[in-house]
């Protein structure tokens, strides 16, 4: 989100405008607040020197905007009064509320820092619920939008989440010759090649759009050598397969074809994997075969989205490789059988696995499985944690540290091997973000190294609250067992004494004394109390080494030393990132190179730590 420009008006009666929320090829989507009341609006104004042909189309798509009615699709509303005049051009404005909250562009979401290698898994999904359900709306009513992109959409708040809203249709944007070439580089590599190369197209160009607007949200960049003029361009990418999802140029200058999505993004490995599949039948070059999916045919492409979107996920935090694995599960799907799943993965098998909640609580294998996935659609996708199982295995007495070889990019893998190579400031500033993705992911994979702990300790407590309440029943039944003895032994004795006493006047049992003798020695040996002293003691040491656990948590003792290398590679990436245009120039990258590979050994130290004290 920016500020409103100077040369625009900045109040209408008693409203104020407080920023721009978008910027198009025609006008400007401003958000306004009433002074009076506090009611805030967003209008989209188009711009004065519009052609003929164009101003039709805009009153057009006004007209048929009020007529729709979806939750993701902006809904027209009245001019409110006061605003009237800002209607200078004789061109209908579109005003939409605002009351849940104040809007955001979604280029400006995407523009964030936090969102430079990507949304959060959660965003994605969201995002994708939200735009699928909108153009499949548009679909039904018979428009094509043509030209589907960040700044067509806006982020509002709902009940529950934030909502994606479609507020632009497409209409007002006269796809001639001219504008095609003066305006390719960036929105226009939304458009579909059947629109660049104007041919006749059907409801398939918003799958190639929403493919790239996807695409763009899970890596950061748009997919096809997003920085090329339009001939080269259209060239180089009429060579892709038609399962090429991603044509870009690598740090020596060679164009690279590839059906994956790229790393670094935020996606797990099982999503990925489906989201890749999905992406293949958006961005096919030929318009007849895109969004044909191989189980639903033709047009397929959103039936598949939903199974994606309908997945319920559970994230298994393995503690003994600091690996998360992700399993899918249904409403039937109960505990034993995602730890047989499990087993498949990890080699743990389900009679020594563990299952801890980050409560410390227990997995209950009479539940489903699906009560400890997350539904996202429930949720504000922009949370950075990930509810997570915790792993552990039961038939270790001791943890050896299992490090797993970590991704790098592709980029910082190049750089590592020459930090000194000088480098254009396009690919500079993608190294130096995923540098910095990368630091910020080993700093969170701690973190969830250390919710596990904390959860293992949760769970520590629990046992030992139990095991403190059995350990006192014991010692208060050996202390009635021993009073309940300490009278059979003085009971027994009286007896033996009286019989003794009375022994003179002939009336004797040698059976009956000899009985009473084997008693008494029986009494003497349970009489014993060096076991239950024993395990009083071994309890109080127990309780010694929980306090000590709680006052030094192990591998901590850095303090927050990946949380500084994090920050200060944010920071080098954000002086770079913003820098102005006329200062932008070639570097190197020894700075980030530094901080990655500091990050990587305190992390590996850390780990080593924290498996040592596992012993």
């Amino acid at each position: 989100m920016s500020r409103p420009p100077s040369q625009q008006i900045q109040t209408s009666g008693p409203w104020e405008m407080k920023e721009r929320l978008g910027t198009g090829g025609f006008g400007n989507v401003m958000r306004w607040q009433n002074k009076d009341t506090e009611e805030q609006i967003a209008i989209k104004q188009c711009r004065q020197e519009l052609s003929l042909r164009n101003r039709e189309r805009w009153c057009l798509e006004i007209q048929i905007m009020k007529k729709l009615n979806h939750v993701n699709v902006v809904a027209a509303e009245e001019v409110p009064e006061g605003l009237q005049k800002l209607n200078t051009n004789d061109l209908p404005l579109l005003p939409w509320s605002t009351a849940r909250g104040p809007a955001q562009g979604e280029r400006a979401y995407l523009n964030t820092l936090d969102n430079c290698c990507g949304m959060r898994e959660g965003s994605v999904l969201i995002l994708l619920s939200d735009i699928a359900s909108a153009l499949r709306y548009l679909h039904e009513n018979r428009i094509i939008h043509r030209d589907l992109k960040p700044e067509n959409i806006v982020l509002q708040q709902g009940e529950q989440r934030l909502i994606h809203k479609i507020i632009d249709l497409g209409y007002a944007k006269e796809l001639d010759q001219s504008s095609l070439c003066t305006s390719f580089v960036g929105t226009l590599q939304y458009l579909a090649p059947e629109l660049l190369e104007q041919r006749k197209y059907t409801v398939t160009v918003d799958y190639w759009s929403f493919g790239t607007l996807v695409f763009e949200c899970i890596t950061g960049f748009r997919p096809f050598l997003p920085t090329w003029q339009p001939v080269p361009w259209h060239t180089k990418l009429k060579q892709k397969q038609e399962d090429d999802i991603v044509v870009y140029e690598d740090l020596n200058g060679e164009v690279k074809f590839s059906k994956h999505l790229p790393y670094p993004n935020n996606l797990n490995r099982f999503l990925l994997e489906k989201m890749e599949c999905w992406l293949q039948t958006m961005l096919k070059w030929n318009p007849q075969k895109r969004g044909t999916d191989p189980t639903y045919g033709p047009n397929g492409c959103f039936k598949a989205l939903d199974d994606i979107l309908g997945l319920k996920l559970v994230h298994v935090l393995n503690m003994v490789s600091a690996e998360i694995h992700t399993f899918p599960v249904t409403d039937r799907t109960s505990v034993p059988e995602l730890q047989e799943r499990i087993a498949i993965e990890t080699h743990i098998e389900p009679a020594n696995q563990e299952l801890l909640l980050e409560a410390g609580l227990p997995l209950d294998p009479q539940k489903e499985a699906a009560e400890c996935a997350v539904d996202y659609k429930l949720i504000d996708g922009r949370r950075t944690d990930m509810p997570l199982v915790f792993l552990f295995d039961r038939s270790k007495s001791s943890y050896e540290p299992q490090f797993s070889q970590r991704p790098m990019p592709d980029n910082i893998k190049f750089v590592q091997t020459d930090p000194e190579k000088v480098l254009p400031y396009s690919p500079l500033r993608r190294t130096w973000s995923q540098a910095w993705h990368t630091t910020r992911t080993l700093k969170e994979d701690w973190q969830r190294v250390q919710q596990g702990q904390k959860a293992a300790l949760m769970s520590l407590l629990r046992h030992n609250g139990t095991l403190s309440k059995q350990k006192n029943e014991m010692v208060s039944m050996q202390q009635r067992l021993k009073a309940k003895l300490d009278f059979f032994k003085s009971s027994i004795q009286l007896d033996m004494e009286k019989y003794l006493e009375q022994k003179g006047s002939g009336i004797a049992s040698e059976k009956m004394i000899s009985a009473w003798r084997e008693m008494q020695q029986a009494a003497l040996s349970c009489g014993q109390t060096e076991e239950v002293t024993q395990l009083d003691v071994q309890m109080m040491a127990l309780q010694t080494d929980i306090v000590d656990l709680q006052r030094t948590p192990p591998g901590w003792k850095y303090g927050d030393a990946l949380d500084g290398l994090e920050a200060k590679s944010m920071e080098l990436y954000r002086r770079l990132r913003e820098k102005p245009r006329d200062q932008r120039s070639s570097g190197d990258c020894q700075d980030i190179v530094r901080l990655v590979v500091q990050a990587v050994q305190i992390y590996e130290k850390k780990l080593k730590d924290f498996y040592t004290h596992l012993r």
